[in-house]
């Protein structure tokens, strides 16, 4: 006699608020809704051919990821950054990544320049067609690549916690960038350290690579601010 299999059901579909709130993150996160920019929920309800209860359901989550910030009678706005906010990201993103590198370097430098290539061709690809948001994604899977490479669990673990704010603040730069080219040729001097097995070179260089993008984005707002308080 053989066991019977007890009956599963179906798996259900995705929420609708939980599509919402994809919809809305990722907008936030590649820079489409902007830090500052208020969140009009009849607007957003429209665009999306949603009732307001989901939004007003995925707007409380992103509220507690600290995306957004609600203030009573006066409505949700995308969280502003601000200039510590960058400092102490990009500051804890040298150390995550310069770590990373030491690591990938003693394990297999080869292979990880090789992968790493892949995924700087595919940037400049991505900026030759003049794809911003593929830009965007293909600049962050380099930097993710580089954190997986390194085979250091609780590593990945730390990066998916400051991954939406490094997404966010890569997003915004890439947008000013007048030659999304050269978003993909930053990563060339970091790709051959890594294959010439030049740990320290391989470590300065993604330091200055990050010192460089979080000057850019520090400037940025600094500009942003000076805009809006004239």
């Amino acid at each position: 006699m053989t066991d019977r299999v007890p009956p599963l059901g179906e798996i259900q579909s995705r929420s609708l608020s939980e599509q919402v709130l994809d919809v809305l993150r990722d907008a936030i996160l590649d820079g489409d809704f902007r830090p500052g920019q208020p969140l009009v929920e009849t607007d957003i309800a429209a665009r999306l051919g949603v009732s307001r209860a989901p939004l007003r359901e995925a707007i409380r989550i992103l509220s507690a990821e600290g995306l957004v910030e609600s203030v009573p009678y006066h409505g949700t706005t995308v969280r502003a950054l601000t200039k510590t906010d960058i400092e102490e990201l990009y500051s804890l993103r040298g150390e995550l990544e310069a770590f990373a590198i030491r690591r990938v370097i003693q394990q297999d430098a080869q292979q990880a320049a090789s992968e790493l290539r892949e995924h700087m061709n595919a940037i400049l690809q991505a900026a030759e067609a003049g794809d911003l948001h593929l830009v965007n994604e293909e600049d962050r899977d380099f930097h993710r690549t580089l954190i997986v490479l390194s085979d250091h669990s609780l590593l990945l673990s730390l990066w998916n916690v400051v991954g939406a704010r490094v997404r966010l603040v890569m997003a915004l730069l890439n947008r000013r960038n007048s030659d999304l080219k050269q978003v993909a040729y930053n990563h060339v001097p970091i790709i051959e350290a890594i294959e010439a097995g030049d740990e320290a070179r391989a470590v300065q260089e993604i330091r200055q690579h990050i010192a460089n993008t979080g000057a850019l984005i520090s400037e940025f707002w600094e500009v942003e601010t000076e805009n809006k308080n004239p």
